[in-house]
């Protein structure tokens, strides 16, 4: 008989399921072994398997695979996936639906509508949850506030800067965390922040465990955090002075960043309105962009400002000039 190898690898979903297995690893067939050795070092693809697939993938049959699970004292494959996913539900539950969806056909237009529709619900429920009053704080907050920051990783770096590109014109001092230095940069900059300055987190399923921690070190240093999120039971809403919230499911991604978007712009639309000079600052902001847009005058002031200094450049007469 092969050696038997002691299991003290902890599934990160569910670490009993690794104690399951190794508790029967001794009365396990070689068959048997190969399932548990690929399913211990590969936890979440397993869980998102049909029985078919696994089988194949392991190099196994379906009835080995089937009794695989019955020797870890389940009733069957259907009952051994369902412990396997505990644990992993946030994170497996876009794949799920993913599956679900793929598995009904639909033409490219019926997904279109579909995606739309699902934008639009979201954007109704968002707008349905909102609170007056956290509006009214999270507005004061990001006035009041000496410096704000934004942080988010994954896709929330990019809503994260979409806001800090919309509240530019109306505050000074708005600081996006997110860059290619990644969250040690972030760490650093937010070490350095006040109880007068601002942290806005964006965090949605799957809730990145970077923004979370800052989110948390902020909090602790006694800088105001700022939430965006989804719910109450997102681990940012515990974290947060404020607490605005945005529907984003999604069908066919982890979430749906349109309505998360809406909100981060409704934020910076409430800000704009209630900012002093609001005015001022977009018509300073339109005059310095003029030269640079396509067409009329702006295409005119871009050609010109590049055209003199080359036509200088080319002139006798601008030479003998400078002599």
């Amino acid at each position: 008989m092969p050696e038997v190898r002691p299991v003290t690898v902890a599934l990160p979903g569910n670490p009993s399921m690794a104690q399951r297995i190794a508790r029967q690893l001794p009365t396990l067939t070689p068959s048997h072994r190969q399932i548990a050795d690929w399913v211990l070092a590969h936890p979440l693809q397993a869980a998102t398997m049909p029985i078919d697939e696994l089988a194949a993938t392991v190099g196994v049959s379906i009835a080995t695979a089937n009794r695989f699970a019955r020797a870890l004292e389940f009733e069957g494959y259907s009952q051994f996936r369902a412990a396997l996913v505990l644990g992993f539900e946030a994170t497996l539950a876009p794949v799920e639906k993913l599956r679900s969806k793929l598995q009904r056909s639909a033409t490219v237009g019926d997904v279109f509508a579909s995606t739309l529709a699902d934008a639009e619900r979201n954007l109704a429920r968002t707008r349905q949850s909102l609170d007056p009053l956290s509006c009214e704080r999270a507005v004061e907050a990001v006035l009041k506030a000496q410096r704000v920051f934004i942080v988010g990783f994954g896709s929330s770096s990019w809503l994260g800067g979409l806001l800090q590109h919309n509240l530019d014109p109306y505050r000074d001092q708005v600081h996006l965390l997110a860059t290619p230095e990644g969250p040690s940069f972030a760490a650093k900059a937010l070490s350095r922040a006040r109880p007068d300055d601002l942290l806005i987190a964006i965090a949605f399923p799957r809730y990145l465990a970077d923004t979370v921690l800052l989110a948390r070190h902020a909090r602790e240093a006694g800088v105001p955090v700022l939430a965006l999120t989804d719910r109450v039971a997102s681990p940012l809403a515990a974290l947060a002075d404020v607490v605005l919230y945005a529907q984003a499911d999604s069908h066919y991604f982890a979430n749906s960043e349109a309505s998360v978007l809406a909100l981060a712009e409704a934020l910076a639309s409430a800000v704009a309105h209630r900012a002093k000079g609001s005015v001022q600052a977009a018509t300073q902001l339109a005059e310095s962009v003029l030269p640079w847009l396509q067409g009329g005058t702006g295409a005119s002031r871009a050609e010109a400002a590049t055209a003199a200094p080359r036509a200088r450049r080319r002139s006798p007469r601008s030479k003998r000039a400078v002599k």
